[in-house]
């Protein structure tokens, strides 16, 4: 028997107000991959990741239609939290947690959770994930002190520390990138690449950017006003993208 795969996403619809924003959406990640879900600003994408992640629960405006497996498993058929547990987030904007400190920021999930039996072990996981998102050099004399002390860049990179302190199957990083200096932003990819290779984490990244998504992804899905109009190995999209919307994106023309 063919093992779950980490996601699978059918005939995904999502409508906001009443707007139909993702639209008959399908597409399936296997373990250890990187998917690039690239399109123009407005297109679906972030709405996308919200449906994948269960986050619209809390919009009274928003209705969902078809299937998003984790795992094998729907996650509109089960309690939201416990699926949440198997995936890491990282929005746009940098957002730690104003109020705890460094240490605090990465160790509080596991604490939750309880994914540490001793404090000796959350030391390392607090470690290990810093290490992880190429930050402990910059940190570990500071774990007392709070995020306010950290350049944004710094801050999004204590963010996917926090996210992969919860040793996460799926990550979602949604424009991780967008608001920061280019040598953070490098940092970030670098670290996508790392633990999708050598941890086995599935990811898929948001972007806007091509260059980007060509760089860091081992899939693309480019999306335009809503639906899924290219999808496949990066390989082959990149340099021969069969859809004429995906040139015209390809070429800045859209």
């Amino acid at each position: 028997m063919e093992p779950a795969r980490p996601l699978e996403v059918e005939n995904l619809n999502v409508w906001l107000s009443g707007k139909h924003i993702v639209k008959n959406v399908t597409f399936r990640l296997n373990p250890g991959e990187i998917l690039a879900i690239m399109g123009p600003s407005g297109s679906g994408k972030s709405t996308l990741l919200r449906a994948i992640t269960r986050l619209l629960d809390y919009r009274e405006d928003a209705r969902v239609t078809g299937k998003v497996l984790v795992y094998g498993k729907n996650i509109y058929e089960e309690n939201p939290y416990e699926i949440r547990r198997l995936m890491g987030i990282v929005f746009q904007n940098p957002n730690p947690f104003p109020h705890m400190t460094i240490y605090d920021n990465v160790a509080i999930g596991p604490k939750l959770h309880k994914l540490v039996k001793s404090k000796e072990e959350l030391d390392k996981l607090v470690e290990w994930s810093l290490k992880s998102a190429m930050l402990w050099e910059e940190v570990k004399d500071k774990l007392k002190e709070y995020p306010s002390a950290l350049s944004g860049g710094q801050q999004q990179r204590l963010c996917l520390a926090r996210a992969l302190a919860m040793k996460p199957k799926l990550l979602l990083l949604d424009e991780p990138t967008a608001n920061i200096d280019p040598v953070n932003s490098r940092k970030i990819e670098s670290v996508v690449k790392k633990i999708s290779r050598e941890e086995g984490i599935s990811v898929i990244i948001v972007t806007h950017t091509p260059s980007q998504a060509v760089r860091i992804s081992d899939k693309l899905a480019f999306i335009y006003n809503g639906e899924l109009v290219e999808f496949g190995a990066t390989s082959e999209i990149a340099l021969q993208p069969k859809h004429e919307l995906t040139q015209k994106f390809f070429r800045g023309e859209i």
